[in-house]
């Protein structure tokens, strides 16, 4: 019965233990920039009827 309940305390320390960590946004290391994507150049819209001037 002691060895159980020593055994599920040791279990629950460990497992709260492990939940410890860096907690938040992402932080990068300085001199590593992220990868950059160029944007999509955008066509015009195509022109109705209903936009062209009487």
């Amino acid at each position: 019965m002691r060895r159980s309940i020593l055994r599920t305390a040791l279990l629950l320390a460990a497992g709260l233990l492990a939940g410890c960590g860096n907690k938040g946004p992402l932080v990068l290391p300085p001199g590593q920039p992220g990868p950059t994507v160029a944007p999509a150049a955008s066509a015009p819209a195509p022109a109705t009827s209903a936009s062209l001037p009487d």
